[in-house]
């Protein structure tokens, strides 16, 4: 909450504003939701999966209201969509969260998955889902560069990602 917060505000003095909930939901849902679902799920057992499910769920969920955002903030201001590297990273993010979150609802889902003991699914699942944490960090990241460029700000939002890697992707 406190690094979506502290990217919301970006550059400093511009207050919250409707963009702010664009950098606040997206760091909020790819950063706290999933990466709180990451490693609730490691934890592993009947109910860590299901509130596994339930919190990468509400990540996405958060995730797609900071993308709305954007693409309703782009209209009202009649800017181009998709021109950076940080907006193609942020698209490609939000598929693949879109497929992980398929995958594991259909066929992993522990009352209701089709095929929740099939290893090559669970595997893939698991190594892909890190992937895309991973790519949604590097994204968020990229977007806050866009923001600003104080050192000190990039280094206070990227370390306590850097110090959840072995927790959440590892």
């Amino acid at each position: 909450m406190v690094q979506g917060y502290m990217a919301s505000v970006m550059p400093w003095g511009a207050g919250w504003r409707f963009f702010s909930w664009h950098p606040f939901l997206m760091t909020t849902g790819f950063v706290g939701m999933m990466g709180s679902a990451a490693v609730t799920k490691k934890l592993g057992g009947y109910t860590n999966t299901k509130r596994h499910g339930m919190l990468a769920s509400m990540g996405i969920l958060m995730a797609s209201g900071g993308l709305y955002v954007i693409f309703v903030n782009k209209r009202s201001f009649d800017k181009p969509h998709l021109t950076s590297y940080h907006s193609h990273a942020g698209i490609l993010t939000m598929a693949g969260s879109f497929t992980v979150m398929v995958i594991g609802g259909i066929f992993l889902h522990p009352d209701l998955g089709f095929d929740n003991k099939n290893k090559f699914i669970r595997l893939f699942h698991k190594w892909f889902s890190r992937m895309v944490i991973l790519l949604g960090w590097i994204s968020c990241y990229m977007g806050l560069m866009q923001l600003t460029s104080s050192h000190i700000v990039l280094i206070l939002y990227s370390l306590p990602l850097l110090l959840l890697i072995p927790a959440t992707l590892i």
